[in-house]
């Protein structure tokens, strides 16, 4: 009777937590919520810097243009577009390969995957460094769009340090932050995934209404050829950094009801196709454009390179800042949920409003500083998209297929599998190199919280 006792008490424990649990909570969503979720968590600060990423990886189209330099720029983004969706699609079907049980966290897959405790080693400290990552760049781009609107909209006023722009930004988050669940944020959700198609379409639209710059040049913008082999692996960096909802994607499909007769895969794979052809109309108008128009002339975000029609670049800022709130909102409720499901399953805290209050407050606070301190925007979407968006989103999912499906050698399914394990190793060692050095050269004459 005492086991039995217990035992329900364990139950109704594991309820109460799972009740109180951002990613477990409420299961309700529709498919249109996945698709701009997915649009929320995908599109956002990297879109702006695909122009500049083609700057360092070249564009292909030599063979068009004479002037234009030679390289793999287009065929890398068409082919990130191509593998994410595959292993986007993977993580879609293993969400409840195992009837009766559904697996609502990246973690809980890797763990099915490679072991419970291999699982966590493997998978954690990755999805902690994206997500975290994530939210400190969109505190950096926030800022720096809030500038950017102040400087065109009052050119005379006196200026005000990127500093102060990026605590402002920070403190939407400080009230934001305590919505407990994804469906509890869907409003602001929805609204990001619109703005960040407005953004987009306003970067280059009005990149092509302005028309090529005088004497531009398509060169790589490195001239030494060490410069050039660097800028490059920034560059695959910040495609990968452009390339990067999986580290969510499960969260999301946690939220959508699923039945034996009707499974979640199908509502929220229908999201992720609506949610990619979005990427689509985001990411390749405003890569392309922008480097045509600009060469590599173009800023790290191409807003920044945008100047006329003053009222135009402030709303397309304004646009960025809506889209980043929304962006680091979804990013941050993965971590939300991590630090909570720690304190609450293994530090046996109750579960409170006073321990949700001070985590999240706590954990905004600190990706504010270190956000302040380093405001590094190219260099960081290439250090994280190449150091840990690449394991995540290219190969991971990959290497947990082969693990579970265990295809036969040589098939199909084995063989598209390791093209992109290969390619997604080789983004990972060689990205960061290239923006460590990037952020070095940056840092020469920077001085923390100056």
């Amino acid at each position: 009777m005492v086991a039995g006792t217990l035992s329900d008490a364990e139950l109704a424990r594991q309820k109460q937590i799972d009740d109180w649990l951002p990613i477990t909570s409420s299961r309700n969503a529709k498919w249109w919520y996945s698709a701009f979720h997915n649009v929320t968590a995908m599109v956002g600060a990297g879109v702006l810097s695909l122009p500049f990423a083609l700057a360092e990886l070249g564009w292909g189209v030599g063979g068009l243009w004479s002037q234009m330099e030679r390289g793999p720029g287009i065929a890398i983004l068409i082919v990130s577009w191509v593998i994410t969706l595959y292993t986007l699609w993977q993580m879609v079907e293993m969400h409840e390969m195992v009837p009766g049980k559904r697996f609502d966290r990246y973690h809980e897959l890797g763990q099915h995957a490679f072991g419970p405790k291999l699982g966590l080693w493997i998978v954690v400290p990755q999805q902690v460094i994206v997500e975290v990552g994530v939210c400190i760049v969109y505190m950096v781009t926030g800022g720096k769009s809030l500038k950017k609107v102040h400087d065109l909209l009052c050119p005379s006023c006196k200026d005000i340090k990127t500093s102060y722009w990026i605590m402002i930004f920070a403190s939407c988050h400080f009230v934001l932050s305590h919505l407990p669940t994804f469906n509890s944020m869907s409003g602001i959700s929805l609204a990001a995934a619109i703005m960040s198609l407005s953004y987009s379409t306003i970067a280059w639209t009005a990149a092509a209404h302005k028309g090529v710059v005088p004497d531009v040049d398509y060169s790589y913008k490195a001239t030494t050829t060490s410069g050039t082999m660097f800028n490059f692996f920034g560059g695959l960096g910040e495609v990968a950094f452009a390339y990067a909802g999986h580290n969510v994607v499960l969260e999301i499909q946690a939220t959508i009801p699923s039945t034996p007769e009707k499974p979640s895969k199908g509502p929220m794979w229908k999201g992720v196709v609506v949610a990619y052809i979005v990427v689509a109309l985001c990411y390749f108008p405003v890569a392309i454009v922008g480097f045509y128009v600009y060469g590599t002339s173009v800023e790290d975000n191409i807003l920044i390179s945008l100047e006329k029609p003053a009222w135009l670049i402030a709303a397309a800022n304004l646009f960025v800042v809506v889209h980043v709130i929304g962006s680091y909102q979804v990013f941050a409720m993965g971590v939300f949920d991590m630090i909570e499901t720690f304190l609450v399953m293994k530090m046996k805290f109750r579960p409170s409003f006073v321990l949700r209050f001070f985590t999240r407050t706590t954990y905004v606070a600190i990706t504010m500083f270190i956000g302040i301190a380093i405001p590094f925007f190219g260099g960081l979407l290439g250090f994280f998209g190449g150091f840990a968006f690449a394991p995540t989103t290219y190969f991971l999912p990959c290497i947990m297929w082969l693990a579970i499906y265990k295809p036969k050698p040589f098939s199909l399914s084995w063989c598209v599998n390791w093209v992109c394990i290969v390619l997604g190793v080789l983004l990972m060692i060689l990205a960061p190199i290239g923006a460590l050095r990037n952020i070095i050269l940056q840092a020469k004459n920077y001085e923390f919280f100056s």
